[in-house]
C-alpha cells in the first residue's frame, strides 16, 4: 500500500492544478491498484471535507459525493471504510458537519456508549450534550 496525502487527493478530485493535477490522476489511476492500493486514513478524508468546504465552497451534497466518490474509488483503501461509510449516512440524513459524524461513528465502532460534546449540532449526529 501506499499512503496518500490530502493535497495528492484534493488535485485527483478538483482538477485545479495543471502541473499537479495530471500527476495525481495519472498515480491513483495507473499506480494505485489492487495489488498496491492508496491508502485514505479518515484525517486525510476529513481534511479532503474541510479543504473542499473551506477554499471551495462545496455544498453539502457535494461533499457527500466527493466522500462517496473517495470511498468508491477502487483503487484506494479507506481506513475504517465501514465507518466511513456510516458517518457519510449519518451525515446526509442530519444536520451536523461531517467531521463530527465520523468522530461520533468512530467511537462508536471503538466501543463507546456515548460521545460527549458542547457542540449542539454534534449533538444531532448521536454524541450527547454536555449542560
Amino acid at each position: 500500500m501506499i499512503g496518500i496525502d490530502t493535497n495528492v487527493l484534493v488535485r485527483y478530485i478538483a482538477q485545479d492544478d495543471k502541473s499537479q493535477s495530471p500527476r495525481a490522476t495519472a498515480f491513483i489511476e495507473k499506480q494505485c491498484n489492487a495489488a498496491a492500493p492508496g491508502f485514505v486514513g479518515l484525517v486525510v478524508l476529513a481534511e479532503v471535507v474541510w479543504v473542499s468546504e473551506s477554499l471551495y465552497g462545496a455544498a453539502r451534497q457535494e461533499i457527500a459525493d466527493i466522500v462517496r466518490r473517495i470511498l468508491s474509488i477502487k483503487q484506494l483503501v479507506v481506513q475504517d471504510a465501514e465507518t466511513a461509510w456510516k458517518a457519510l449516512r449519518l451525515f446526509e440524513s442530519g444536520k451536523a458537519d461531517f467531521a463530527d459524524c465520523l468522530v461520533a461513528c468512530s467511537a462508536f465502532a471503538a466501543g463507546c456508549e456515548s460521545v460527549a460534546t458542547f457542540d449542539k449540532q454534534a449533538a444531532q449526529s448521536g454524541m450527547t450534550l454536555l449542560k
